[in-house]
């Protein structure tokens, strides 16, 4: 009996060593693109075609970043517009309707939230040629108003469900005891709700930013010219070229990711904290 329980603790004890390393190897093979993207943008050309292909780079130049940033650094300014516009846009609608459906008792509210998880089912390519026509008659075409207004359509669902789920978690008790306090709804709404849906709104803002950050169809269809060009228009314009210009490419790709990236490192623990309790509460 006693080595039955050895071997079965041996066991429970392993059992989160082999999840850990199986954990590190799908994570290894799912960054290596990644890796392998900032390695190649670190390279010459010579270097990237060169055979044996070297995992590690044996000679780093910056050039790549240097002529990419320079080149580029007008769309990344445009994406970065666009997307905190899309932010801003987004938490303005979704934070007092996500309220609203937390903690109002509404007739349609599960009419209203089914419709909301069925737009997010919508291919947004079905909504490009309307949404192109659309902002034609409005003359919103090749501007930052157009392009943030077409990226809010992406977020302004998404946001709205996740920050109902996470209100629904806040006790409203609270927002009672500022009632019998006599503070008014609006007061109660921005002194304590708020505060404490920062993480769940923080959560939301970061995915409503990456939403229009990676934006390449609404970008297409209503930039018709290259005036106002998002990065992710013009990665695809490095496309053609990326027999004689592979390093920049590569170097244009990841000085469009490295934005997202701390967005998400320094976030974390709000992301987590955002999206674990609207799970805990449904």
């Amino acid at each position: 009996m006693q080595a039955q329980s050895v071997k079965r603790k041996r066991s429970v004890s392993l059992r989160p060593l082999l999840f850990l390393i199986l954990g590190l190897i799908i994570t290894v093979i799912m960054l290596f693109p990644v890796y392998w993207m900032i390695v190649n943008s670190l390279e010459t050309n010579q270097d990237i075609f060169k055979i044996p292909v070297s995992l590690i780079p044996t000679q780093i130049t910056f050039e790549a970043y240097t002529a990419t940033f320079a080149d580029q650094f007008p769309h990344l300014l445009t994406s970065l517009i666009v997307a905190l516009g899309a932010v801003v846009i987004s938490l303005v609608i979704a934070i007092p309707a996500a309220y609203a459906l937390a903690h109002f008792r509404l007739r349609f509210s599960n009419v209203l939230i089914f419709a909301l998880l069925l737009a997010q089912m919508i291919p947004a390519v079905t909504l490009a040629t309307p949404m192109f026509l659309i902002f034609n008659k409005l003359n919103l075409l090749n501007s930052y108003p157009g392009l943030i207004l077409a990226d809010s359509t992406y977020a302004v669902p998404f946001d709205v469900i996740i920050l109902a789920a996470y209100m629904q978690s806040l006790p409203y008790e609270l927002v009672e005891a500022a009632f019998i306090d006599g503070t008014g709804e609006w007061g109660a709404f921005l002194r304590i709700i708020l505060p404490l849906a920062l993480p769940g709104i923080v959560t939301a803002g970061l995915f409503a930013f990456l939403f229009a950050w990676g934006d390449f169809l609404y970008g297409l269809t209503i930039m018709t010219v290259n005036d106002i060009q998002p990065i992710s228009l013009s990665i695809y314009g490095y496309l053609g070229q990326f027999n004689s210009q592979w390093n920049n490419l590569m170097a244009v790709a990841t000085l469009g990711a490295i934005p997202a990236a701390i967005l998400l490192i320094v976030f974390q623990r709000y992301i987590t904290s955002g999206l674990s309790s609207g799970a805990l509460k449904g």
